[in-house]
């Protein structure tokens, strides 16, 4: 079989299985389930990186790894949030999926631009320097594994504007971030570690007003 299949890369597909498993919850109507699995996703995001690092490479198992985990990055943090966000609105009849479409239109062609760019100037990187990451330019997208469980349990607990639901402009702004030129310093072990906690509390949140999304 042709590709690459170290344990770092593995890790990524499982990921991309959850996404493409919670797109069917989503079309099914179970956006409870549907979140979940965004959440899983972006845990194994959170630890593919870490583990590659840890794992003996050759050059070319380096390039497609920096490749492949773009490409499922895309499908798990660009496309099925936007499934996400287009299934509860419809599921809760707003007549105004119009709006919803151009808000998950621009996302995801926020996280397309967003990933090409960090593609390039990481092969730039690791061409000319060696060792971590320090900062990222605009906001990752994996960032909506937890930015988006966040919005819609706001939602389903502040407001049922017809028109405009939290996470429309929630989208909107998060894809405009992805873009923007802001520095973000990259979290390591302690970083990691207060995401990981805020990561579980979201998850718990989930599950208990899931059924109001």
């Amino acid at each position: 079989m042709i590709g690459y299949y170290n344990i770092s890369v593995i890790l990524t597909y499982l990921g991309l299985a959850s996404s493409i498993i919670g797109m069917v919850q989503a079309i099914e109507a179970h956006p409870k389930f549907a979140v979940l699995c965004l959440m899983i996703s972006g845990l194994c995001d959170m630890f593919d990186g870490t583990i590659a690092r840890k794992c003996k490479r050759s050059e070319d198992e380096k390039s497609f790894g920096i490749q492949i985990d773009s490409l499922c990055d895309l499908i798990c943090f660009g496309a099925f949030p936007a499934v996400i966000v287009f299934c509860v609105c419809k599921a809760g009849n707003n007549f105004h999926l119009w709006f919803t479409t151009l808000c998950v239109v621009f996302y995801v062609l926020a996280a397309v631009i967003r990933l090409g760019y960090f593609n390039v100037s990481e092969i730039n990187r690791t061409a000319s320097e060696t060792g971590k990451r320090k900062y990222y330019h605009g906001l990752p997208v994996t960032s909506i594994s937890l930015l988006l469980p966040i919005m819609l349990i706001c939602d389903a607990l502040l407001t049922r504007h017809d028109l405009v639901r939290f996470y429309n402009m929630g989208l909107v702004i998060i894809g405009l971030l992805f873009i923007s030129k802001i520095k973000i310093k990259k979290p390591y072990f302690k970083g990691l570690l207060a995401v990981s906690l805020l990561g579980a509390i979201t998850f718990l949140l989930v599950i208990i007003f899931g059924g109001r999304f």
